[in-house]
């Protein structure tokens, strides 16, 4: 295995457990029964705070993921070739 190949499986690790931790990070789309009957008992201001947050959590969620997709490949193509 080279420098190359170690460092890349190093990167992809610690990659896909950034991943799974931003992901259980973020709060589900579900309100429960209360959405059904319009319940809401969230302020305008709790509501933006919320988003802005969620809106950074997703977009770093699909930053890490378009990375990991990217790092595994080349390690594969890195592996298959012998580099």
């Amino acid at each position: 295995m080279s420098a190359l190949q170690i460092v890349l499986s190093i990167l992809d690790v610690i990659v896909a457990i950034a991943i799974v931790i931003l992901f259980l990070v973020q709060e589900g789309n579900d309100r429960g029964m209360g959405v059904v009957a319009g319940a809401s008992s969230d302020s305008y201001y709790s509501k933006a705070k919320g988003r802005s947050l969620e809106e950074r959590l997703k977009r770093w969620t699909a930053i890490c993921a378009v990375i990991f997709a990217t790092v595994s490949v080349v390690l594969y193509l890195a592996v298959a070739r012998g580099w």
